[in-house]
């Protein structure tokens, strides 16, 4: 059967055309012959919102609104692109799911989420989170013309690239307690998500029973990695683009 297929943390923006390149290629080729697709936040570097009329966000919308004429392709919001609206999505078919969602399939309920609202450890960044996911945040934003939401943007992630610099490496990592705590809540063993920048599978023991965390890679600086979720055996398997 065909795998489905998940990816984050693209960090696609007019500056990596090499990346969009990467895209293109993984959207025409592994992805039309996938079950289906799940973009697990961070697709981009900011999106400052449906609006955008730059060559760069139709170029993208574009692509997807191509893919999701063969194949289903599910849509996250990341840290970077919380203001990707219903707009998006009817211009590219892709479906928006909320931030935390159980798939399920036929060997076990995968849990499938951004992964920042995991890293509690980093109190500063979960005050932020707040504040930024926040529906007056949010509005504010959109009420500022294409040109001030470019430098918002830019400053958010100057500032979040500087506090980033000064944090220990453990503090900017999921927190296990966190981990189990949202998987009992969802009633499962098996979890996907992004945003840490720290592919692996991790194999634990939760309340006696065997469970699972896989981490997408980012395509940044890791190489362009997708988890193909294998149909007949259950198992994530890493695939490069």
């Amino acid at each position: 059967m065909p795998p489905v297929l998940f990816i984050s943390d693209l960090h696609l923006s007019p500056k990596t055309p090499e990346l969009i390149q990467q895209f293109r290629r993984f959207l025409q080729g592994p992805v039309r012959t996938a079950h289906s697709l799940y973009i697990l936040g961070d697709l981009f570097d900011a999106w400052i919102g449906d609006d955008d009329p730059s060559p760069f966000a139709t170029e993208i919308q574009q692509l997807l609104a191509d893919t999701t004429a063969h194949v289903p392709v599910y849509f996250q919001h990341g840290n970077r692109d919380f203001l990707l609206g219903d707009a998006f999505a009817r211009e590219t078919g892709v479906q928006l799911l909320p931030g935390e969602h159980v798939l399920e399939t036929p060997f076990a309920p995968w849990l499938l989420l951004h992964g920042d609202q995991l890293c509690t450890d980093d109190s500063e960044y979960q005050k932020a989170r707040k504040i930024f996911r926040s529906e007056a945040f949010k509005a504010q934003a959109m009420a500022m013309s294409i040109p001030q939401r470019m430098e918002k943007a830019a400053e958010i992630r100057r500032m979040s690239g500087e506090a980033t610099a000064a944090k220990a490496e453990n503090i900017m990592d999921v927190n296990q307690a966190a981990v189990e705590a949202t998987m009992r809540r969802h009633g499962v063993r098996h979890m996907i998500h992004g945003h840490t920048h720290r592919p692996a599978v991790h194999e634990f023991s939760l309340d006696g029973q065997p469970a699972r965390r896989a981490v997408l890679a980012d395509w940044q600086d890791q190489g362009s990695f997708a988890l193909a979720l294998d149909r007949n055996s259950g198992k994530p398997v890493s695939i490069r683009v």
